[in-house]
């Protein structure tokens, strides 16, 4: 896996939306995991942008066809470098953010996720078996989410350190 490598803007579509996201890196294999163990089961974090084609995810969603590959393209899901999970003091209170041409865009914290990391991973684990090196985007702030565009700076960072930059070419 290369970090901070730029993405080629994909030409099969004009309307892509970014998400920034925090990305737990499980550490042990699991299946039906209870809320209590959960976090144990994360070895490292990373953060990473959620790309979503719009116009496909639209134009499949409404003819009840597969959107995955909406979300499954080339350059979909850059993430940085992962931390080790003993870097975090308290995983319900993580700042995230991410700066496109050097203007914030998205600003959160993990106590402000719809779900925390421990209710993400016993709800998967219900319907697969989580695997060693399995990687779980996290989710968005609420506000900021928008469009990028061919040449656009991005820079997203965790606790204030920059682990993620690269353009999109």
């Amino acid at each position: 896996m290369q970090y901070n490598k730029n993405i080629i803007f994909p030409d099969f579509t004009s309307n892509l939306l970014y998400e920034v996201e925090l990305v737990m890196k499980i550490g042990k294999e699991g299946k039906n995991i209870n809320i209590e163990d959960a976090s144990s089961y994360i070895s490292a974090i990373a953060i990473g942008i959620d790309y979503t084609a719009k116009v496909i995810l639209t134009t499949y969603r409404d003819i009840k066809g597969p959107w995955d590959i909406a979300k499954g393209f080339d350059g979909a899901a850059p993430i940085s470098e992962f931390k080790c999970i003993t870097e975090f003091n308290d995983l319900n209170n993580i700042n995230f953010s991410l700066k496109i041409n050097d203007e914030m865009k998205q600003v959160g914290n993990t106590s402000l996720i719809i779900y925390n990391f421990s209710e993400i991973i016993t709800h998967i684990s219900k319907f697969m078996t989580l695997e060693k090196d399995d990687l779980i985007f996290t989710g968005t702030p609420a506000f900021g989410a928008g469009k990028t565009f061919k040449g656009n700076h991005l820079q997203a960072f965790i606790e204030n350190d920059l682990l993620l930059d690269f353009k999109m070419i």
